[in-house]
């Protein structure tokens, strides 16, 4: 009998048998494989196997060279797209990757392994909707109990109460069920409930050390929980196990770059972006990191590019005008017209543009159609976050009745000892970070970010008291004792360690809205300094106006919110004038820059710092600045930002009818804001 002719019984049970030994042998597999081949010649299912095997053996780019032809022969083939899909990805080619997973799923939409590795690259790309989606329906195909299955099918059509209350049951009954306990957390962070989800996830990676998907869905839990050294040490666990997948790398990068480690993360970009050149989300992401470390022309390169793959993409344009010093071109604005006029533009994407053009169109001093294309994207935002103004109200009148002189009194000595952080408060777009850029030029002060750590503690806070019906933190604080304000304040000490990385004594929070805590901050820091940076409402009202905050500052999509918030914020810093005398430092922008040696020497002078002349030259300073003032703070002091509101001013009412006579009074405070 010749080769030729070998049973063919042996040859299907040789290739059942190299199948099966994948999972736990790979080399054993690809040698039965090739035996195969060698023997009868020609065979598919060995090839894919060949395949299979060199690319579980870290020979990815072989089995892309095995398993490209074949999948040019069988292109109906799902497993041989599924492997292709594997090898491409592991091999650096992930756009390829993609679009080989993509094949594999419409041919077979009953591949858990295809769209676990498709998630991993939509989410190494940025696209968090496109990824959730594909990691809920690799858990509707990777389930097997009937109970699971109607959750994760629930899960997928984003039927969240269905899918929590089918979990729940079956963990009564089987409570170190990994799998549920990973779907459940999916559920909790997809309504907002962080702690539980991390909670869930935790649990499920002790019982299951080995359940990669469940520790990073983890570790993006815990990112998000601002916990950014706990997300990194699960990060970096995965990526000691599979150190080429895209999702672990960028999910890392995003990581560091939360902690200011721009010069770890820019790297992690650059390779992504050669691995995936067509994605535009993420050269936007590159273009962000490359923006905060001051590589402008790197960044303006690359939010081009993201344009140039999807001119439609809002975030893009809006990126380019949110470097301030970035002037758009003839065709770049005839561009962005004529993506508006198309029907198919997405909202979020349509909001981008518009504020991309007001900005393009101020530059170009078209004021009036400027600020019909700020109205406009503002707009838009306001129908997808409601806003209420009188909610703030009622935060800052709580405060107020809170933190009275007899209260600070009764609670004296009270907080961490440590001198560390300065506080920079006040309105956003009120020249916060010219202030901090300049103290950072100082030897014995570090420039970090806008911390999101002391945010975390006043929701922890909320969280306690909500037992009690608590509607704000501040009703929780008059129960803490001097102990557990202690505590407080060293917990944001540590919180905040991993942003120290120079070694200087002092280092900087610039969160803005940090105004609203500066109770907490006196009880628990009493030793921390705080600044409090303001510029004239109307410039700055407008600076707020024409600023799309991706974020956190929903009060600045209307003009008469802007004003409300502006009113509020200074009777509540009024409120802690007159009670803590002395305590909060005020740098009026309009001095800084009129005579900003004085000024600047009053302000180390209150940090307790000797002068530096480093802090006059500020704009030599390379630090990251991540902020929408970061290319204006790299140059010579900003004078523009003075005056430019007044050609706005016959739009301007509402604010000026919001401000009231906190207008007129400014740089003073007329009093009883709030009766």
């Amino acid at each position: 009998m010749t080769h030729a002719q070998e049973p063919t019984a042996s040859v299907e049970a040789a290739l059942a048998h190299a199948s099966k030994l994948l999972a736990s042998d790979p080399a054993m597999a690809g040698l039965q494989a090739a035996e195969v081949l060698r023997v009868i010649g020609d065979h598919p299912v060995a090839r894919l196997l060949l395949g299979a095997s060199r690319s579980a053996c870290g020979d990815a780019e072989g089995a892309a060279q095995i398993l490209e032809p074949l999948a040019r022969e069988q292109p109906n083939a799902p497993a041989v797209q599924l492997e292709l899909g594997i090898a491409l990805g592991r091999s650096g080619r992930g756009d390829d990757a993609v679009a080989a997973l993509r094949r594999a799923v419409a041919l077979k939409p009953e591949l858990p392994r295809a769209w676990l590795a498709l998630g991993d690259h939509l989410s190494a790309v940025g696209d968090r909707a496109a990824a959730e989606a594909a990691y809920a329906t690799h858990l509707v195909h990777s389930v097997r109990d009937p109970r699971l299955l109607r959750a994760a099918n629930a899960l997928q059509a984003n039927r969240l109460p269905e899918a929590e209350s089918l979990l729940r049951d079956h963990l009564r009954t089987s409570p170190t069920d990994a799998a549920a306990l990973r779907m459940l957390a999916e559920s909790q962070a997809r309504m907002g409930r962080i702690e539980e989800a991390e909670s869930l996830l935790a649990r499920c990676v002790e019982l299951v050390p080995g359940f990669d998907a469940a520790r990073h869905h983890y570790a993006m839990v815990l990112h998000r929980a601002n916990k950014p050294v706990e997300a990194l040490a699960e990060v970096d666990a995965l990526l000691a196990k599979d150190p080429a997948n895209a999702g672990f790398r960028n999910l890392r990068a995003v990581v560091l770059c939360r902690v200011g480690d721009y010069d770890a993360a820019i790297p992690v970009y650059d390779a992504l972006v050669r691995e995936y050149p067509h994605q535009p989300r993420l050269w936007l992401s590159f273009g962000h990191a490359l923006k905060t470390a001051g590589h402008t022309a790197r960044a303006i390169a690359a939010y081009r590019e993201a344009a140039r793959i999807e001119p439609r993409f809002g975030d893009a344009w809006w990126s380019l005008a949110n470097l301030k010093t970035f002037r758009f071109t003839a065709d770049d604005i005839a561009t962005i017209r004529t993506q508006l006029a198309r029907a198919d533009v997405a909202p979020e994407d349509r909001l981008h543009l518009d504020f991309a053009l007001g900005k393009a169109l101020e530059d170009a001093g078209e004021y009036a159609a400027s600020f019909e294309h700020y109205r406009r994207g503002n707009a838009q935002r306001v129908a997808q976050v409601p806003y209420f103004a009188v909610d703030n109200t009622a935060r800052v009148r709580k405060a107020i009745a809170t933190y009275t002189p007899d209260f600070f009194a009764q609670r004296a000595g009270s907080g961490a000892d440590a001198r560390d952080p300065i506080f920079i408060v006040g309105m956003p777009r009120a020249g916060s970070t010219l202030v901090e850029q300049i103290l950072s030029s100082h030897p014995e002060v570090e420039g970090t970010m806008e911390l999101p750590d002391l945010l975390s503690l006043t929701r922890d806070l909320r969280r306690r008291g909500e037992a009690s019906g608590a509607r704000h933190y501040h009703d929780v604080v008059p129960s803490l004792d001097l102990d557990e304000l202690r505590a407080i304040g060293e917990d944001y000490l540590e919180r905040t360690r991993i942003h120290r990385k120079g070694g200087a004594p002092l280092f900087i929070d610039k969160m803005p809205n940090n105004f609203q805590h500066v109770g907490l901050i006196h009880l628990a820091l009493p030793n921390a300094k705080i600044i409090d940076a303001r510029r004239h409402p109307l410039a700055c009202g407008f600076s707020l106006f024409k600023q799309q905050f991706a974020r956190g500052q929903d009060f600045s999509f209307r003009l008469e919110d802007i004003g409300a918030y502006y009113r509020d914020y200074v009777a509540l810093m009024a409120h802690f004038d007159a009670v803590l005398p002395g305590r909060v430092h005020r740098v009026h922008y309009e001095t800084m820059v009129e005579d900003t040696e004085q000024e600047v020497r009053r302000l180390l002078d209150y940090c307790g710092l000797s002068f530096d002349p480093a802090c006059l030259r500020f704009f030599e300073n390379d630090r990251p600045v991540r902020t929408a003032s970061s290319e204006q703070v790299r140059q010579p002091i900003y004078r523009e930002g003075l005056d430019q509101w007044r050609h706005y001013a016959p739009w301007l009412g509402p604010l000026e009818a919001a401000l009231g006579p906190v207008l007129a009074a400014y740089p003073s405070v007329p009093p009883r804001l709030l009766d």
